[in-house]
């Protein structure tokens, strides 16, 4: 029997099913139907061995988790509920050293199936292949809309303030590999709150900032002073000497959300604090365009921004 067709087949016995699946597997394409009338958001992420993380060194669940999970942020940063996600997998042809091609094709779905089901979504089919080269995965999420539409870089106004969920820096020391996409925070925020413009924060804080200000039109200003900082990235600091600052400010693959809220709604959300994580503001959107920062006097001045450039 072949690697894909064995594959399907422990898909088959093991993908949660979704009332939404009108054709699933087995078929040319996927049919799924439609429930809360929404627009219909696409996302799609590839990761590759050696780049987001390192077959040899994690187990493969985590891999699949992660693959999942960032595409799902993706989903977040828009404030679109998840609906289905398309899997395609392109194997190392010898395997790894402790898993054959299928054994390490199962034990990542392994990793997708439980966040999968957390978020409601129907793993709905995708691509297998193999070859000489290093593990590839590539998944495509699809999402809906709600009522209050899609939330976007574009939106941020003059005055707006600044807000980040959870804390920032030293995801390398596991976090990127566990992502927590914010979908449901997402989700709690937009439908509470007239938020104007938001994103995940995938490549690093400040150069995250600076593209949803040019895409809103505007310039930003960070608060160094006020940026929750993850123990992480003092852990991290400690080993390579870099500032817990800069690891915030930098490192990428927090999966946090930056959004943009005016002054009064941004009061209110940071009174409320309605969410399982903490709301913070750390700046606020400015008619200068370019990204600034405030220093310790009051004064602003040029900040370049850092992270992960592909």
């Amino acid at each position: 029997m072949a690697l894909e067709s064995e594959l399907i087949a422990w898909l088959g016995e093991n993908l949660p099913t979704s009332s939404r699946e009108l054709v699933g597997l087995g078929d040319d394409a996927a049919v799924l139907g439609q429930v809360g009338g929404g627009n219909t958001v696409v996302t799609t992420d590839t990761l590759t061995d050696g780049v987001d993380f390192l077959v040899d060194q994690v187990d493969p669940q985590q891999i699949g988790h992660k693959s999942l999970g960032v595409n799902l942020s993706d989903l977040a940063a828009m404030a679109a509920r998840p609906v289905a996600a398309f899997v395609s997998l392109v194997l190392p042809r010898q395997g790894t050293a402790t898993r054959t091609p299928l054994e390490l094709a199962i034990d990542m779905y392994r990793g997708m199936i439980p966040l999968a089901e957390r978020f409601e979504v129907t793993i709905a089919g995708g691509d297998t292949n193999a070859w000489d080269g290093p593990l590839v995965v590539s998944i495509t999420a699809i999402g809906e809309t709600t009522s209050q539409g899609p939330l976007t870089r574009s939106g941020g106004q003059v005055g707006d303030q600044l807000l980040v969920t959870g804390k920032l820096g030293g995801s390398i020391l596991g976090r990127h590999l566990a992502v927590e996409p914010r979908v449901t925070e997402a989700l709690e925020l937009h439908q509470r709150y007239e938020l104007t413009a938001g994103m995940d924060i995938s490549d690093g804080l400040s150069l995250d900032v600076s593209r949803l200000a040019k895409a809103s039109g505007v310039g930003a200003v960070l608060d160094l002073s006020a940026l929750p900082i993850a123990e992480a990235a003092h852990r991290l600091s400690e080993q390579d000497g870099r500032s817990a600052l800069e690891h915030a400010m930098s490192d990428g693959e927090d999966f946090e959300l930056v959004l943009a809220a005016s002054a009064d709604v941004a009061e209110k959300i940071l009174a409320d604090q309605p969410l399982n994580v903490p709301v913070t503001r750390i700046g606020e959107l400015i008619e200068t365009p370019g990204l600034w920062q405030i220093d310790q006097a009051g004064k602003r001045l040029p900040l370049a921004p850092c992270g992960y450039e592909h």
